[in-house]
């Protein structure tokens, strides 16, 4: 089991290789990895545990990156830096708890939809990456930090790496009456090919699903999976 887990990460880390640029970025050691409470915890809840720190990041990047490339949404929300911005949102969960009045409250599938509505006037980044969050904590029962008492659905896991990849297609096409994107991302002419986003949209797909089908397997429970044109496709339920 532990070397088909093993063989699944190789793979998946060539993948995501070969699709972006050397970093030469050291792997990033858990603080808590020699702790007490690692006795608590299994090889899967320790997968579970980078699979969530490693998606948060993405998400941070992403914001940051929506940020930068349209920053009259920022503005819409703050005079701050963009930084102060991001780390107001993921670290300031005990003050907010992911949800912000300026977007009704609003998390998951909801947020993403109103993230893209012709009608919001508001921040619409601040939205669109509450909802991936929020839809990504759901699906692992609000948590991230796991331990052997933890039962996590892999059928929800799953979906929610269905429903990046939605997210991802209906951002990079929405627009509004006069055409235009609502949010830019990214860009390709004949001077700049910047396809960043969808590298990082890619590895938090590829995350998620080796999780969902690592755990299945584990737990002896089938997945169902659904197959949609992402033109037509529908969030699926988490």
């Amino acid at each position: 089991m532990r070397l088909g887990l093993l063989l699944l990460a190789c793979s998946l880390s060539s993948a995501c290789a070969l699709n972006s640029p050397v970093e030469n970025k050291p792997i990033p050691e858990r603080g808590d990895r020699s702790s007490a409470n690692q006795l608590a915890k299994n090889d899967f809840d320790r997968m579970a545990d980078v699979e969530m720190a490693e998606n948060t990041q993405s998400l941070r990047n992403l914001m940051t990156k929506l940020y930068k490339r349209n920053p009259n949404q920022l503005a819409k929300s703050t005079p701050d830096p963009v930084e102060k911005m991001v780390d107001w949102v993921f670290e300031g969960e005990q003050q907010h708890h992911f949800q912000f009045k300026e977007i009704d409250n609003k998390q998951g599938t909801d947020a993403i939809f109103l993230a893209l509505n012709s009608d919001y006037q508001g921040d619409r980044v601040l939205p669109f990456i509450v909802g991936l969050h929020t839809m990504l904590l759901k699906a692992h029962g609000n948590k991230t930090d796991f331990y052997l008492t933890d039962n996590i659905d892999p059928q929800s896991v799953y979906n929610v790496a269905r429903n990046i990849e939605i997210a991802a297609w209906k951002l990079s096409t929405a627009r509004d009456a006069n055409g235009n994107l609502y949010l830019l991302t990214n860009e390709i002419s004949d001077k700049d090919r910047n396809l960043s986003f969808e590298r990082e949209f890619g590895k938090m797909i590829g995350r998620t699903d080796l999780y969902a089908i690592a755990l299945a397997e584990k737990s002896q429970r089938l997945i169902s999976r659904v197959m949609q044109s992402l033109a037509t496709a529908v969030f699926l339920p988490f």
